[in-house]
């Protein structure tokens, strides 16, 4: 029994001693995450989105996609990702429901289109932290601030096509309060 106790003390002090070797980790010059920037540039956020702008948003969405003949589900959310309206054409796929509002929710958290993330994603191992933001993250285009006098009001997210033409329709949608 003695034995066993100096053992795991051993083993213990050990693993005590060793932890600060792995406890910093050298800088990659090639990490474009590694640059510090000198300040902080981001639009920022506005007074909140209102019903009847929410639905002049989305109306020029449905408007664009309808007269390309693509089935759509159009999500528009207030600053914080909150669904203040939404349409869902006919013919449109089950799971874009959820995926336009998810785009939109990450656009109005996050400050910026989703078609970032989907080309950070594309840059390679750097930027492999993305997925673990959290559950407003959304690495797929189609997601779109909306921004109003200089400032986010809400966002736009668009769904049931491909990325580049969910993140036109969105944009169509994004520009109506311009």
């Amino acid at each position: 029994m003695r034995r066993l106790i100096v053992l795991a003390g051993v083993v213990g002090a050990s693993l005590l001693m060793s932890s600060g070797a792995f406890a910093q980790v050298p800088a990659d010059p090639n990490n474009p995450n590694e640059n510090v920037p000198d300040k902080a540039t981001y639009i920022p956020y506005g007074e909140n989105i209102k019903l009847d702008a929410a639905k002049k948003v989305a109306d020029a969405a449905l408007a664009e996609a309808t007269k390309r003949g693509w089935p759509m589900c159009i999500a528009v959310v207030d600053t914080s990702g909150e669904l203040v309206y939404f349409q869902k054409m006919d013919d449109c796929q089950y799971a874009s429901v959820n995926i336009s509002e998810h785009k939109a929710r990450a656009a109005a958290r996050y400050r910026r289109p989703t078609v970032v993330f989907e080309r950070l994603m594309g840059k390679g191992p750097f930027f492999s932290y993305l997925p673990t933001l959290g559950d407003a993250f959304i690495g797929s285009r189609g997601g779109n601030p909306i921004v109003v006098a200089g400032k986010i009001v809400g966002a736009i997210g668009v769904s049931g096509g491909a990325g580049s033409q969910d993140d036109l329709i969105s944009q169509a949608g994004a520009e109506a309060l311009k």
